[in-house]
C-alpha cells in the first residue's frame, strides 16, 4: 500500500509540474507578443527610415509567442490527461519553437551591424526628396517633432536641401528649417497662417534613431535568446516528466496484475476466469457422464 501511495505522489507531483512549466510558458509566450508587438509598432511609425527585412524578426517573435500558448495549452492537456504521447508531442513541438527563438535571435544579431549604415542612408535619402514627396515629407516630420530634433547630424543638413535656403538674400551661415525643427514658434501679427521659428532643434536625428533602432533590435535578440534557452530546458523537462509518467503507469498496472494474480481473478473479456497457473487448469472441465483424468505429465 505504502508503494501504491509513492507512486501515486509521484504521478501528481510530475503531472502538477508539467502543468506549471506550461503556465509559465505561456505567460512567456505573452510577453513575446507584447514585445513583437511593441517593436512592430516603433518600426512602422519610422518605416520610412527603415528597410523591410528589419521588421522580421518582432513579426517572427509574435508568431512565436501565439504558436507557444497552442504548445503550452497541449502540455496543460498532456498533463491532466496523463497522457505520454501528448507529453512528448508537447516536447518535440517546444523544440521546434525553441528552433524558431534562435532564428530570430540570430537574424536581430546581425541586423546590429547594419543599423548605422542603414539610417545614414535612408535619412539623406528622405531629406532630399522632402520638397518633393509629400509622405516622404510626413515621415521626416514626424521624426523630427516626435524625437525633437532637426536634420540628419546637425540642423546644417537643411542647407542643401530644403527650397527657402536657395533663397539669395539669406546670408552664408543662415539656413531655413522646416517648421517641425523649431522647439518655440510665434505666428506672425499680419497673418495667422506665418509661422515664425523662434528657437530650433540644436542636434541632428540620426543619434536617437540609432539608439530606437539598435536598442529595439537587442531586445528582440537578447529576449528570443533568453527564452530559448529557458525553454530548451522545458523540452528536456517534458521528455523527462514523460518517462517518469510512462515508468510510473507500468508499475501501476503491474502492481495491479500482480495483485490481480494473487487473488486468483483474470480479467478476460469481463468474465472471470481461474489463472494460468492455478490447479485447476491441470485438468480438463467434464460433462455430466465423463470421468476426469490429469493432464499432469507422465512420468517415463
Amino acid at each position: 500500500m505504502n508503494r501504491e501511495l509513492q507512486l501515486n505522489s509521484g504521478m501528481k507531483c510530475a503531472k502538477y509540474m508539467l502543468i506549471i512549466v506550461s503556465f509559465m510558458f505561456a505567460l512567456t509566450a505573452i510577453l513575446l507578443i507584447m514585445v513583437g508587438t511593441t517593436i512592430q509598432t516603433i518600426f512602422g511609425d519610422f518605416s520610412l527610415f527603415i528597410d523591410g527585412h528589419f521588421t522580421s524578426p518582432p513579426v517572427l517573435l509574435v508568431a512565436i509567442g501565439t504558436i507557444l500558448i497552442a504548445v503550452a495549452t497541449l502540455g496543460a492537456y498532456g498533463a491532466v490527461k496523463e497522457s505520454v504521447m501528448v507529453i512528448n508531442l508537447y516536447g518535440v513541438c517546444l523544440f521546434l519553437v525553441f528552433i524558431l527563438e534562435v532564428s530570430a535571435a540570430i537574424a536581430a544579431f546581425m541586423m546590429q551591424s547594419q543599423v548605422r549604415e542603414m539610417l545614414v542612408r535612408t535619412m539623406h535619402q528622405a531629406l532630399e526628396q522632402y520638397d518633393h514627396d509629400p509622405k516622404v515629407k510626413a515621415g521626416v516630420d514626424f521624426m523630427q517633432t516626435g524625437l525633437e530634433c532637426c536634420g540628419v547630424d546637425q540642423p546644417e543638413d537643411w542647407k542643401e536641401n530644403f527650397a527657402p535656403n536657395k533663397n539669395s538674400t539669406l546670408g552664408s551661415d543662415d539656413v531655413v528649417v522646416p517648421n517641425s525643427c523649431c522647439g518655440k514658434m510665434a505666428r506672425g501679427f499680419t497673418f495667422a497662417e506665418e509661422v515664425t521659428c523662434l528657437e530650433a532643434f540644436d542636434y541632428g536625428c540620426f543619434r536617437k534613431m540609432n539608439f530606437i533602432v539598435s536598442q529595439s533590435s537587442m531586445l528582440v535578440a537578447t529576449g528570443a535568446t533568453t527564452v530559448a534557452f529557458v525553454q530548451l530546458l522545458g523540452v528536456l523537462c517534458a521528455f523527462m516528466l514523460a518517462k517518469t509518467l510512462r515508468r510510473n503507469k507500468s508499475i501501476r498496472e503491474a502492481r495491479r496484475w500482480q495483485l490481480q494474480q494473487s487473488l486468483g481473478v483474470l480479467i478476460s473479456g469481463g468474465k472471470m476466469a481461474p489463472p494460468q497457473n492455478s490447479a485447476v487448469t491441470g485438468y480438463q472441465q467434464l460433462d455430466n457422464c465423463d470421468t476426469y483424468t490429469p493432464q499432469s505429465p507422465s512420468v517415463n
